[in-house]
């Protein structure tokens, strides 16, 4: 690994990137100027696209769209069943996707639901909350835990085993799984087996080293999550009226809380406050598990999936799965 230093703006070292990550970094160009809300829609819809496109015409899952009651409007939740099923009740995967809060839509990383259905015979549901700026505070986290309130009513005819629904969340959809649970502690259910929050976006502060370090670059950096978080929370941002249903990172008490798998990169913004969420949680006494992965940046199981730490990453998170659907954590 090669020590990468950060531009002016950073001020502090960042630590290295791994070799696989070396040779993209250096081929892509500098932050923008500035960031469009369109134009961060229209780069993740080109991204997504072909991976729709095979989840949709893969013959080992079958997807099903519905429409579900919300706080605000109807939503539109992704089911996708494996084909081939043993035994009447299956594992759940509610799955919130990524996006930077702005961008991106249900598709989004839906694409592993395809390994959870090798995997673990499981159900996937995935829901297309409302996004920033149109949607704004804690209506976001509202529709997520509308759809996870709606399964937990709906178990039976899903046939999802009550014991067996796990909540998971990649980026923003992080941290609005992790608002998810926050709220289904505290408004009574549903039962959650297990939490996975992957690379999540916790803190609208920006306040912690990572965050620092890496304000700039051409991978995910604060300056891209600050506008993310205004576009989310206005003028509030950073302020002291920002709730945990918005910023978990705010949550004072994280107590009574599932097992709950936190990962992260080393060379990217969301480092630290990951780990301060995990600690935070290993305070209240809740059983948590973290990596933090050397060498990646933000997103770096989808910009380098063959690097040998990606493909680590993503055997453990699936270790942790099963041991929760499975076993005891």
């Amino acid at each position: 690994m090669r020590k990468v230093l950060a531009g002016p703006a950073d001020r502090l070292p960042r630590p290295p990137y791994d070799t696989e990550i070396e040779p993209i970094f250096a081929a892509l160009d500098g932050m923008p100027e500035r960031y469009e809300v369109e134009k961060l829609r229209k780069d993740a819809l080109a991204r997504t696209m072909p991976l729709t496109n095979a989840l949709l015409a893969d013959r080992s899952v079958y997807v099903e769209d519905i429409s579900i009651p919300g706080p605000r409007q109807d939503l539109t939740v992704s089911l996708v069943r494996p084909v081939e099923t043993t035994g009447d009740y299956r594992p759940c995967i509610f799955y919130v996707h990524g996006g930077a809060l702005v961008a991106a839509d249900r598709f989004a990383g839906l694409d592993t639901s395809v390994v959870w259905a090798r995997e673990f015979n499981a159900i996937t549901m995935s829901v297309e909350y409302g996004r920033a700026p149109e949607n704004t505070g804690t209506q976001p986290a509202e529709d997520c835990y509308a759809a996870l309130l709606w399964a937990g009513n709906h178990l039976s005819e899903l046939g999802i085993d009550p014991e067996r629904l796990l909540l998971y969340g990649t980026s923003a959809g992080g941290g609005l799984a992790a608002a998810t649970a926050l709220m289904a502690r505290d408004k009574g259910g549903p039962k959650l087996c297990g939490i996975v929050l992957e690379c999540p976006m916790l803190d609208d502060r920006n306040e912690k080293i990572s965050s620092q370090q890496f304000s700039t670059g051409p991978f995910y950096n604060s300056t891209l999550n600050r506008f993310a978080w205004r576009c989310l929370l206005g003028d509030r941002v950073g302020g002291n009226s920002v709730s945990q249903y918005e910023a978990p990172a705010r949550a004072q008490d994280l107590s009574r809380l599932p097992p709950t798998f936190l990962d992260c990169a080393s060379a990217e913004p969301f480092r630290d406050e990951i780990v301060a969420f995990a600690s935070k949680l290993w305070e209240a006494g809740v059983q948590a598990e973290l990596h933090v992965w050397p060498g990646g940046p933000h997103g770096y199981d989808r910009i380098v999936p063959g690097a040998p730490f990606a493909i680590l990453a993503r055997q453990t998170r699936l270790s942790w799965i099963r041991r929760a659907f499975f076993q005891t954590i």
